[in-house]
């Protein structure tokens, strides 16, 4: 078990109030960014806008990684230079220790740009399965992971309507699952929470945590400081292209010069009784300064009311609340679907249906001992999987060699019933004879 360099109170109260751990902070560095700088110039080559000046941080494993910032501070380009999309113009950046050019790390990767741009005249699923192809992924898994994402980001029910019919968190919420069709190991999310509402706020910041857990690593970057306190683990703060703070959220936000104490509801008396022990051990230098009721934020409060309405079944015809984290994000893919394919699926035959048979009992049989093997399942399993296909090849061979030596039975053809002679003369030619000697003619030409 990772140990805490915070210590196991920190731990408790980072579970409790955001429902994520830390991570320990040896994990290999997945992004290494070295005195990074980018100057944008002008027409004339000058310099015009330092964008980002001497930069350096660490995105490590297993890790929420915060980029923190006022609008223009660097952000997006530090990400565009992660991604290898604009070159920098001084300093080194890398990516799974190579170049952010290299192509080999593209696939490892998840970005969502800070806008979304999509397809106008695509659906969600269209929109969905083609991301997915460019990954190359097969057909079952791309049609197993779209309907989980829809299911997780609540765009079900509006799935087959078009793009430009989308509302922009709508079209956020897509943007979010195209991130993550590929299943990424690094997901880089630029503004992720633009344009969505309190609803999917939460649930995007739920999300980030679920993949926190799991060991993604994840950069987030945001203007809203709310959004990222809730999720990272660490977090960097620019301004003007130049790092201004780095460390952990507790070691950033907590006072080292107030105490606070929560308590149930506390009488007057009472509260004065523990003013005069303060004062007293302190030498009237201290004292309860403050006794209030604690609130809570507007954001409980909105999905509280949401979460009502819901149970009241309020008809809306926007996005919804979604559903649970898609499967594929919250466990590996390895655990047992792959095998349920291979035993399930049927090869396509042109040979007849009994033909057709063998291949897959003999797939089911090489998949059941496979699995077997690497579980120390049961041998006599094996052997009645192994004896049931030998017999149904042994079927098989049969009713081939049965069917190649029985001669084609030629299937008789429908007798005519009904049919005047006289309807047959007309047909060729009328009864004057006519008919006659131009069919005869014909013949002999």
């Amino acid at each position: 078990m990772e140990r805490d360099p915070l210590g196991d109170n920190r731990v408790q109260q980072a579970i409790q109030t955001t429902g994520r751990r830390f991570k320990a902070s040896d994990g290999k560095p997945v992004v290494i960014a070295q005195q990074l700088t980018r100057v944008f110039k002008d027409f004339w080559m000058r310099d015009y806008a330092r964008a980002v000046n001497g930069v350096s941080f660490e995105i490590r494993e297993r890790e929420v990684f915060g980029l923190l910032g006022p609008n223009g501070s660097g952000k997006s380009t530090t990400i565009k230079m992660i991604l290898g999309l604009l070159r920098p113009s001084g300093g080194r950046v890398s990516v799974f220790g190579k170049l952010p050019t290299d192509v080999s790390i593209k696939r490892r990767i998840g970005y969502l740009p800070e806008e979304s741009y999509l397809y106008p005249f695509l659906n969600a699923r269209e929109t969905l399965d083609y991301y997915a192809k460019l990954f190359e992924l097969e057909y079952k898994t791309r049609q197993r992971r779209i309907d989980e994402l829809l299911d997780m980001l609540g765009m079900t029910g509006a799935q087959h309507r078009p793009v430009r019919e989308y509302s922009k968190g709508m079209q956020r919420r897509l943007g979010i699952a195209q991130a993550l069709i590929n299943d990424p190991e690094f997901l880089i999310l630029d503004e992720p929470t633009t344009g969505l509402d309190p609803i999917g706020t939460r649930q995007i910041k739920d999300l980030i945590i679920e993949l926190g857990r799991r060991g993604k690593t994840v950069l987030l970057s945001s203007h809203l400081l709310a959004d990222v306190e809730d999720c990272v683990d660490r977090l960097v703060i620019l301004y003007g292209g130049v790092k201004r703070a780095e460390g952990t959220c507790d070691e950033l936000l907590e006072s080292q010069d107030k105490t606070t104490i929560e308590t149930d509801t506390l009488d007057e008396q009472t509260v004065a009784e523990i003013d005069r022990i303060v004062r007293a051990r302190t030498g009237g230098d201290n004292a309860v300064r403050r006794v209030s009721k604690p609130r809570q934020t507007l954001e409980a409060l909105f999905l509280d009311i949401v979460e009502k309405a819901k149970a009241e079944q309020v008809a809306t015809s926007g996005a919804t609340s979604g559903g649970v984290t898609a499967s594929f994000l919250r466990a590996s893919e390895d655990d047992g679907s792959a095998l349920i394919d291979k035993l399930t699926a049927d090869e396509p035959s042109s040979r007849g249906p009994i033909q057709s048979t063998v291949p897959t009992i003999v797939a089911m049989a090489a998949a059941a001992e496979k699995a077997a093997a690497a579980t120390g399942g049961d041998a006599q399993l094996i052997d009645a999987l192994v004896k049931g296909e030998q017999t149904l090849e042994a079927q098989a061979k049969a009713a081939e060699a049965q069917r190649v030596a029985a001669p084609p039975v030629p299937t008789p053809m429908p007798k005519q019933q009904g049919v005047d002679d006289s309807v047959i003369s007309s047909l060729l030619g009328g009864g004057d004879g006519s008919g006659e000697g131009a069919a005869t003619s014909e013949t002999k030409r």
